[in-house]
């Protein structure tokens, strides 16, 4: 294996054949290549999904809107509106199953604080909104049961808020125009869902309602489920709060517009079986591209050995045991097989690394590979080489001298 005069005449033939070389490398690193690039667009597609179901994945929202269907003496396309009885009712009722839970009342009111304005979504919202929407507190605090209960006016802007009207110092402590009301800000938060989200501004849903004329209503509903609960389980439970939110507004258990589910684990198991299948087909094409360049590699090393069957038939004249034949062909193809994955596995982390970010547009996110599937097909095209090197130079090792000058 370490015999200089061996590497020399190895490395000999393989410039001695360079096209030859060139062309059995090419397989195997166009095969790899292709494997790590499709195997990490493949990861890439699922981090963009991820990326979309960043709020808390146990994450269960009601939200409203019109009956489509008659039901229980009552018309259709009534409006339907939760209020705070309806929360109650859902905490009270589902209390073993429920790990946090949130009223959102939401509007649009203009934002002014000294020269600076703006049109801002205002949610009035439960003390638990921070864990509902997966928030970080940058400055301050967030809303406080005693907030919710005295209706204070107070409010916890989101970072790109403080960016558009506090430009210089800490906002904590100032008091910004809210519809004409004056708000004391007590904290800043951050949202992994991005801008729109930094641009929203929570106060106390109880000072929401009394600002709108003592109204009791709410906008959505959000709870978040207990852990222990299974993805099938989740779903189940989601389906039945919606029962009991559909039987207390007499809404038709037929009637899907008039009040939605948006359930994380529903979304997700969808989600994953599409992941699931995109990295089915991904995982079968690389595979194939694998095999290509496995039977690539067969048919060269089958062209390499009947071309070198006038020197095989030499070496066996001249007292060349078969094996040292079959392990100096074989050595060639690990060589030319070794080298040029490593160039294919190099050439596609380096593909992977330049598209980054750059296809999040079409769902693309961050695109990568491990190692160990880099390393295991690297090691499969490895063996599959030698074994595509051993097999014809076994055969040719078997050819008798006289046969083989005669060839």
């Amino acid at each position: 294996m370490f015999d200089l005069d061996r590497w020399q005449e190895i490395f000999s033939s393989i410039r001695s054949n360079l096209l030859r070389t060139v062309l059995s490398g090419f397989t195997v690193a166009l095969g790899l290549y292709i494997f790590i690039v499709l195997f990490g667009i493949g990861n890439g597609l699922a981090n963009a999904f991820n990326q979309g179901f960043r709020s808390a994945q146990n994450l269960i929202t009601f939200s409203t809107g019109h009956t489509s269907i008659a039901y229980a003496g009552l018309q259709s396309n009534r409006k339907i509106s939760f209020n705070n009885t309806d929360l109650s009712s859902i905490r009270e009722e589902n209390k073993e199953n429920i790990e946090y839970s949130a009223p959102t009342y939401t509007t649009y009111w203009k934002v002014k604080y000294g020269k600076e304005s703006g049109g801002y979504r205002i949610n009035g919202a439960g003390e638990e909104e921070v864990y509902i929407a997966n928030r970080k507190v940058l400055d301050g605090r967030y809303l406080s049961p005693r907030d919710i209960k005295e209706k204070k006016f107070v409010a916890v802007i989101g970072r790109m808020v403080q960016r558009d009207l506090i430009k210089n110092g800490t906002p904590i402590g100032k008091e910004l125009d809210i519809n004409g009301t004056a708000f004391k800000v007590i904290g800043v938060f951050s949202d992994n869902n991005g801008d729109w989200e930094e641009r929203t501004i929570s106060i106390p849903v109880s000072t929401m309602q009394q600002l709108r004329k003592s109204s009791d209503t709410l906008s959505r509903i959000s709870i978040t489920y207990d852990m222990k609960l299974s993805t099938d389980e989740a779903i189940a439970f989601g389906d039945e709060v919606k029962r009991q939110l559909q039987e207390r507004k007499k809404v038709s258990p037929e009637d899907e517009e008039a009040i939605t589910v948006f359930n994380n684990a529903k979304n997700g198991k969808e989600g994953a079986i599409f992941i699931g299948v995109i990295g089915i087909i991904v995982g079968f094409i690389g595979i194939g591209t694998l095999i290509a360049g496995i039977i690539g590699i067969s048919n060269i090393m089958v062209y390499i050995v009947k071309e070198r069957t006038l020197e095989i038939g030499i070496r066996k004249a001249i007292g060349a045991k078969p094996m040292s034949i079959v392990g100096l062909i074989l050595q060639e193809s690990f060589v030319i097989t070794v080298l040029s994955g490593i160039i294919g596995g190099a050439l596609g982390v380096l593909s992977l690394n330049l598209i980054g970010n750059r296809f999040e547009e079409y769902f693309i996110l961050n695109p990568n590979v491990g190692w160990g599937v880099i390393i295991s097909a690297f090691i499969c095209l490895i063996i599959s080489g030698a074994i595509a090197g051993f097999v014809p130079a076994y055969r040719a090792s078997k050819i008798k001298p006289i046969e083989a000058l005669r060839g």
